[in-house]
């Protein structure tokens, strides 16, 4: 079940927020947690019981683990931990791509593959897995104190606003949150949540769903016969529908979250208007760039080390596990590293190039360098995302040419309008007063009819098109 569907929309949210609110506070958490596992059960029943487990498994470790004073015994809850959740992440998420790479090399020697049965990805499972292990390592810090009660922490990971893509939220920014005595019932939440839902699903359903159709169609071509005009819709629709699907299905998380009284952390800052790559990742997908640097960068000494060497080597490695993290092929591993590379460049010599160029140049280099980069985010096969850069870069008119509409154009335009919406002092003014500032009568009553009316846009378009994916719904 997405956020983005009927079901979701006319069926599922409307009976919860019902009995949510009407449900004496001592009994908000039980509610809540109820039909959080229907949420997750509805789309993948076999696999809540996964989520169960490890939950049950990791909330006793953590509490084992807090109780003692043996530095000993602490280290060796915290590995079992981590190791149980990676572990799983391990065996569902990548164990196909092991295998299939251990066969290669097999039967280039002249052996026998070893037969596998193909597994099923869990959904949400990476983003779960990331806030069981920000829950130990928190504990295990002393940032904040393990929750006494399992059902909170059942909660915690299971909470279906942000369950199956985030934004990836850890223990110690949430967890004085999750009693419901803490969350105070504001009628100004409850509207400004309303408000980011419906912008969040405007995004998602009328920007990104008409991007995606391009994009599935020119991406479902051989790329041998297509012209570098097609190439390049095909990538720039890419472009803009990942970054509206996603930043639209964090802004219905948040909406939802602070409709319920939670405040979740931003996950999307307008990252097309970057004027480096690593502004970019202080924009893009901000909560998984703060757990990496928390959990994966800092422990490696991120910038406290003795040699440039050693640093760089940490920013390539948390981008190589970064691009794998979002999956299991060689071509995210190659995003990741292509990431990597320029992250490093740049703090050699890029960025005081892009001081003195300024920043319309350096903007329009950031964003040329980013839509490569999508291409082998959006390729499955390496050898394919080379050769649709082939066709980008050929220059050419052979080969077919897409036909394009006036809707088409249209969803374009608007695409590119509102990801450099902020580029300008006034843009992010507005932004500000919709999303961050306090509201003033005026400001509710005109922001109520425009909720309504993308609401009423969103859901004609689902009904009328049916084309519905959710990107990161498989990671």
């Amino acid at each position: 079940m997405v956020f983005s569907s009927i079901v979701f929309l006319f069926y599922f949210l409307p009976i919860f927020l019902v009995v949510y609110y009407l449900v004496p506070r001592k009994f908000k958490n039980i509610t809540l947690l109820i039909f959080s596992i229907f949420f997750y059960s509805w789309g993948a029943p076999r696999f809540i019981f996964v989520i169960l487990g490890t939950t049950f498994l990791d909330f006793h470790l953590v509490k084992w683990m807090s109780a003692t004073t043996t530095i000993l015994h602490r280290r060796l809850m915290l590995t079992l931990s981590v190791s149980v959740n990676l572990g799983l992440l391990f065996y569902f998420k990548y164990s196909n791509f092991f295998i299939e790479n251990v066969n290669v090399l097999l039967q280039t020697a002249g052996f026998t593959g070893i037969h596998w049965t193909k597994l099923i990805l869990p959904i949400g499972i990476s983003f779960y897995t990331f806030e069981t292990i920000t829950y130990v390592v928190d504990v295990y810090r002393k940032i904040h104190k393990p929750l006494h009660n399992f059902w909170d922490y059942q909660l915690y990971i299971i909470l279906f606003p942000k369950l199956i893509a985030g934004p990836i939220i850890r223990y110690h920014d949430l967890a004085d949150q999750i009693p419901a005595e803490s969350r105070k019932d504001i009628i100004d939440d409850k509207l400004t949540g309303f408000y980011r839902f419906c912008i969040g699903l405007a995004k998602k359903v009328l920007i990104a769903n008409h991007m995606g159709a391009q994009a599935d169609q020119i991406f479902q071509m051989n790329y041998l016969d297509i012209s570098s005009f097609t190439a390049w819709i095909g990538i720039l629709s890419y472009t803009f529908q990942i970054y509206f699907d996603f930043s639209g299905y964090s802004d219905m998380a948040i909406g939802l979250g602070k409709m319920l009284g939670f405040k979740f952390p931003e996950n999307f800052n307008n990252p097309y208007i970057s004027k480096s790559i690593s502004e970019f990742w202080r924009r893009w997908h901000m909560t998984l760039g703060n757990w990496m640097r928390s959990y994966l960068y800092i422990p490696l000494g991120g910038n406290k080390v003795k040699t440039k060497r050693r640093l760089y080597f940490n920013l390539w490695f948390v981008f190589l596990a970064s691009g794998l993290w979002h999956g299991a092929s060689w071509s995210f591993i190659v995003w990741g590293a292509y990431h990597g590379f320029f992250l490093i460049i740049e703090r050699v010599f890029l960025l005081k190039v892009y001081d003195k160029i300024g920043k319309f140049p350096s903007t329009l280099i950031t964003f040329f360098f980013v839509v490569i980069g999508w291409v082998f985010f959006r390729v499955e096969k390496l050898t394919d995302a080379f050769l649709y850069l082939d066709r980008m870069f050929s220059f050419d008119s052979l080969g077919f040419k897409v036909q394009l509409d006036s809707e088409y154009y249209t969803f374009f335009i608007l695409a590119i309008f509102f990801a450099f919406f902020t580029y300008l002092r006034i843009g992010e003014k507005a932004q500000n007063a919709i999303y961050f500032n306090e509201y003033p009568l005026k400001r509710h009553f005109a922001m109520t009819f425009i909720s309504m009316i993308l609401f009423i846009l969103a859901v004609s378009s689902i009904t009328a098109y049916g084309f519905n994916p959710f990107i990161y719904f498989r990671f």
